[in-house]
């Protein structure tokens, strides 16, 4: 069933902190769905399996390698997923296997199916988004390269989902 004005498709991106991928992966899909004239029709937000960072920003580096694409992460701030986003969210991508474990471990079974890999929707055939916190600067740009590819294919998906 296609969704409608009233039922927004909603997006969950989810990586262990929330500071790198995750807020980068938000930032990048928000974009998109503003270009595209979709902002009202998805509700896109991120999360992190782990509490380590709940109320801080995006990590420096991020916003700052964001920010040179033209990406603005600024007012984003980490949360942790909770119970109710597996019901809420329509999608919840984690950005590696670990996270996708993590998720489906929490998942209420009913809402299993909701759960997948964010690099699922790659055209570039990349199995996983990598964590890039303990690299260096070419850590980020890797992660912006994966996350401006898959936010293209999920931006068509939900266009054939929306039937637009």
């Amino acid at each position: 069933m296609a969704a409608t004005q009233s039922q927004p498709v909603k997006v969950l991106f989810v990586c262990l902190g929330n500071i790198c991928r995750s807020p980068t992966a938000e930032g990048v899909f928000r974009q998109h769905l503003r270009e595209a004239g979709l902002e009202d029709r998805v509700e896109v937000d991120s999360a992190g399996t782990g509490d380590y960072h709940i109320g801080e920003p995006p990590d420096e580096r991020a916003r700052e390698t964001a920010a040179r694409r033209g990406y603005d992460l600024a007012a984003l701030r980490a949360r942790q997923v909770s119970r109710e986003d597996f019901a809420k969210f329509d999608y919840i991508l984690a950005m590696d296997i670990e996270n996708l474990r993590s998720l489906k471990r929490f998942c209420p079974p009913e809402h299993g199916h909701k759960v997948m890999l964010f690099t699922e929707f790659c055209s570039k055939g990349a199995c996983v988004v990598p964590d890039p916190y303990g690299g260096g600067p070419e850590g980020f740009e890797r992660v912006l390269d994966l996350v401006e590819d898959a936010s293209q294919g999920l931006l068509e998906h939900v266009r054939e989902k929306l039937e637009i």
